[in-house]
């Protein structure tokens, strides 16, 4: 099966560079039982990529079965996960299986396992070392044919240094590490990942949906998603259900997007420990001139509106470069691309920067959009 109908049977959405190498990494791991830790931020899809790994296995006829190692209460989890005996502690009023007993057989999907104690990290070892574990409460040793794919949004090699999780246990979990980028990282994801969840959505809602106007898919493209792809996801529906299918404009996505900015009333200053004073300071600035270019251009089409519309030719020049009418997110790609080369003098590798993409990718983007000299 090639990369592309890979991705379509499995619900791997993104055409970028990395994604496309997360996807060959999958193809061929997949059908191993060799153990897999899945590594990035927050709401990037985590949990997609493991969906994948197991319904691409030997074990795919099994149901995948995942833990959320992150909400289980820490005197609990080890009974979650292994089971218990009947009276083993006051709640347990009978026998129990626990997750990897349940999942024997199949894969467990580990999710957020940095967040697990470190007295369960030591039984997690065992398992994936032997395939054995006890029942709480229980002397005898019990044996689980398991596939384990575990996942976390935390830095484990930084941990290991803090002693918050055992160096052999990590060591055992990275056989193979899959990384995957946030979405700024990636912007040449946007544009598939909502057609994805606005054909996904409107088809199971029975929504007609107008489309976006230009600045709408400006501001998507440009907006730094922290909370990656979950939080795009949560917009798309929002504003779809909100706006009753019509078409969006960017206040329309701005206004959404309150809801996750709101709270970070500091997002302006530095937070990065190894930022220069210079560093910091030459984000702030950029990050005000972009509020301010807004601003402006807002000012401007409350002024073009009080001048006679034989007279607005004059003024033409000062063009936002965001008009009403619908353009496909791939154009608004292409000409942020156009824009940053030409600011740069056709520097790529400033461009590449100022874009937050690798330079291979913009190579690519280059080729794509026919931008070659």
């Amino acid at each position: 099966m090639d990369r592309d109908l890979f991705q379509q049977e499995h619900g791997i959405i993104g055409k970028s560079l990395e994604m496309q190498e997360i996807v060959d990494v999958v193809r061929q791991v997949a059908p191993t039982d060799i153990t897999v830790l899945i590594t990035g931020e927050s709401g990037v899809g985590k949990e997609v990529i493991a969906r994948a790994l197991h319904a691409a296995s030997k074990r795919s006829k099994k149901q995948l079965v995942t833990v959320n190692c992150g909400a289980i209460p820490e005197g609990l989890i080890e009974s979650e996960l292994f089971g218990h005996e009947k009276g083993s502690f006051t709640s347990a009023v009978d026998n129990r299986k626990g997750y990897f007993e349940i999942a024997d057989g199949s894969s467990i999907f580990l999710d957020e396992i940095g967040e697990t104690p470190l007295a369960t990290q030591v039984k997690l070892l065992r398992v994936l070392e032997s395939g054995e574990f006890m029942r709480v409460g229980s002397s005898s040793t019990r044996k689980s044919d398991v596939r384990v794919i575990a996942a976390t949004n935390k830095d484990l090699q930084y941990e290991v240094q803090q002693k918050h999780f055992r160096p052999d246990l990590y060591f055992r979990l990275r056989s193979v590490n899959i990384v995957i980028p946030p979405l700024r990282n990636r912007r040449e994801d946007i544009p598939p990942l909502v057609e994805h969840f606005v054909k996904d959505f409107t088809t199971r809602n029975r929504i007609q949906f107008e489309g976006f106007t230009d600045d709408a898919t400006e501001l998507m493209m440009s907006y730094r998603w922290p909370g990656n792809v979950r939080e795009l996801k949560n917009v798309i529906e929002s504003m779809l259900v909100l706006k009753n299918g019509r078409r969006l404009t960017a206040d329309d996505v701005r206004e959404n997007l309150k809801e996750y900015q709101g709270p970070v009333v500091d997002r302006n200053l530095p937070v990065i420990a190894n930022k220069t004073v210079e560093q910091a300071e030459r984000e702030l600035i950029y990050r005000a001139l972009v509020e301010l270019k807004g601003s402006i251009l807002e000012l401007r089409d409350v002024v073009m509106q009080g001048i006679p519309a034989q007279h607005q030719a004059k003024f033409a020049s000062v063009d936002r470069s965001n008009g009403n009418g619908a353009s496909t997110l791939q154009e608004m790609e292409r000409k942020m691309v156009i824009g940053a080369l030409n600011r740069h003098k056709g520097n790529r590798r400033l461009a590449a920067k100022e874009l937050e993409i690798s330079e291979r990718t913009l190579y690519r983007k280059i080729k794509e959009f026919g931008l070659q000299e």
